[in-house]
């Protein structure tokens, strides 16, 4: 048996709550993971509500936790890269609110040992995200890509990720976060009434791509007029406004190519160079783990929250 948070029904942070569950040994491709730290993201809170029921179906009693760091316990058939004792972090489907859990050895990267565990359990679910926009949005070298919500834990990796890739970031965030979006090479404006107008200051040669990241605030029309189309813009946070303003909405389970390894090697790569920021906006411990759905759910957050077990 292993001890975990769960939510036996959809609802507030009120409904999680401790149980124990029991694993089975790792399947072929498997590798079952003695977790250290858990990353929290919106999707946690939005899982849990039932917001999105028809997208991430769950069966009760849930578990939640889609990215984690630890030690590799057992790994299943056909897993080589993978051995007991390793360091990892990697996604996973749910489950990572736990002491154990399964992990799919494909979505894994081995933890350097200058990384800390929180550190690495806030790099799968940004990295892939920040991978699979920059991409599915076309964005590239010598392009403005202005990114609503830049502060938070997706748009802190997906800064550095564009500006190592030679391309302007422009990023929207409340005053007390602009020293920290310089920090990583964006370009900082407050949100809010006259955003198209701070934004043209700041972009003279005007914006090619937008990701909304923050999916609040009605920023997608303005989106839409800045790049001159819709499909110049990609939301991953909010679906009604997507579907409204016939914007294109990437939430990872759209079938789309696998972008995990691709995206530790980058934030591994920024890593090995001295330069990757993971800034951690709190920690708390597993036990704790409403409370940190509760300020996640909040936002107007800096980097990311993490869980320790």
């Amino acid at each position: 048996m292993t001890k975990a948070i769960a939510f036996p029904q959809y609802g507030g942070a009120d409904v999680l709550r401790p149980i124990d569950i029991e694993l089975p040994a790792p399947g072929p491709g498997q590798v079952l993971v003695a977790v250290r730290a858990v990353g929290v993201n919106p999707l946690d809170h939005k899982v849990r509500s039932g917001e999105l029921a028809a997208h991430f179906p769950v069966t009760f009693p849930a578990v939640p936790g889609y990215e984690l760091s630890g030690v590799v316990e057992t790994v299943g058939d056909g897993v080589t890269g993978f051995k007991p004792g390793d360091e990892v972090f990697g996604a996973v489907m749910g489950g990572g609110y736990a002491e154990q859990a399964l992990v799919s050895a494909d979505q894994l990267a081995h933890k350097p040992a200058a990384l800390s565990w929180e550190q690495a359990a806030a790099i799968p679910v940004a990295a892939e995200t920040a991978e699979r926009v920059l991409d599915l949005l076309g964005v590239r070298a010598g392009h403005t890509l202005l990114v609503h919500g830049a502060a938070g834990g997706v748009g802190t990796v997906l800064v550095q990720f564009a500006r190592a890739r030679g391309i302007t970031v422009v990023g929207t965030a409340s005053e007390a976060n602009h020293a920290h979006l310089r920090e990583l090479g964006a370009i900082p404006v407050t949100y809010g009434e006259g955003l198209a107008e701070r934004v043209k200051a700041a972009a003279p040669g005007g914006v090619d791509r937008v990701l909304d990241a923050a999916g609040k605030g009605g920023v997608l029309p303005l989106s839409v007029e800045l790049t001159g189309s819709a499909d110049r813009v990609l939301a991953i946070a909010d679906v009604t406004g997507a579907q409204e303003h016939g914007i294109r909405f990437s939430g990872g389970a759209e079938g789309v190519e696998p972008y995990h390894a691709r995206a530790y090697a980058a934030a591994l790569a920024l890593h090995e160079a001295g330069t990757l920021r993971l800034p951690l906006h709190r920690v708390f411990p597993l036990a704790e783990a409403a409370e940190a759905q509760r300020v996640s759910e909040h936002g107007h957050l800096r980097g990311k929250i993490v869980l320790t077990v």
